[in-house]
């Protein structure tokens, strides 16, 4: 079986993970690469990170892509026109400023490329293996992984990280940045969201070795 590599938020912070990649001993065909979600808002070039995942996609045989609670956000905007103020007052303006607008009959339009859309649309609110059970956010404790709900998938933080439930396999999530842009080794519990858009690193941890790569 092959090793999994999992890596944190991201938000834009694209040459924090073209710092990391390269440091990854991963096996294109064998290994699986996990990426936990918010790829976008608050860093510099949420469009541009979306590009290189997609290009590393083609290279490596199983890519797995969560769904952050800014990928959340962004969606609700875009397809929805939905909660405009709260997702520009959360990062969102450094997403739109990356895409930009562009005229249309219909009006100003942003220019989110198909490719990018079907993207975001794509996104899982989990992934579990064997040993694993990989979300953005965390879980509720007696609940069934089919059973969770969106919200706490994406936006739990101090009531999943502090519990000591056990949900019968180890949880890899990221969301709630990491003092000291260290990664959270609890029983039962991986935190790889080390604050990379917050001046922190930007975390991958290798599994089941729990080897970490920061950039």
């Amino acid at each position: 079986m092959g090793k999994i590599f999992a890596i944190g938020d991201i938000h834009g912070c694209l040459s924090k993970l073209e710092a990391l990649i390269p440091q990854m001993e991963i096996r294109n065909r064998d290994d699986t690469l996990v990426f936990i979600g918010d790829y976008i808002d608050r860093g510099p070039d949420s469009r541009g990170v979306v590009d290189f995942i997609l290009a590393l996609k083609k290279k490596i045989y199983t890519v797995i892509c969560l769904r952050g609670n800014h990928e959340q956000m962004f969606l609700d905007y875009v397809c929805h026109d939905r909660a405009e103020n709260f997702y520009l007052s959360n990062g969102g303006d450094a997403t739109i400023a990356s895409y930009e607008y562009r005229n249309t009959p219909k009006g100003r339009k942003l220019d989110v490329p198909d490719s990018h859309m079907s993207f975001f649309r794509s996104l899982l609110l989990w992934y579990e293996t064997d040993d694993y059970i990989f979300v953005h956010a965390g879980l509720s404790e007696k609940i069934p992984l089919k059973d969770q709900e969106i919200d706490v998938l994406l936006w739990v933080r101090h009531e999943f990280i502090r519990s000591s439930y056990d949900f019968g396999k180890t949880v890899v999530f990221g969301h709630t940045p990491m003092p000291h842009a260290e990664p959270l080794f609890f029983p039962g519990r991986i935190g790889i969201d080390t604050g990379a858009v917050y001046g922190g690193l930007l975390t991958c941890v290798e599994l089941p070795s729990k080897k970490t790569y920061q950039a």
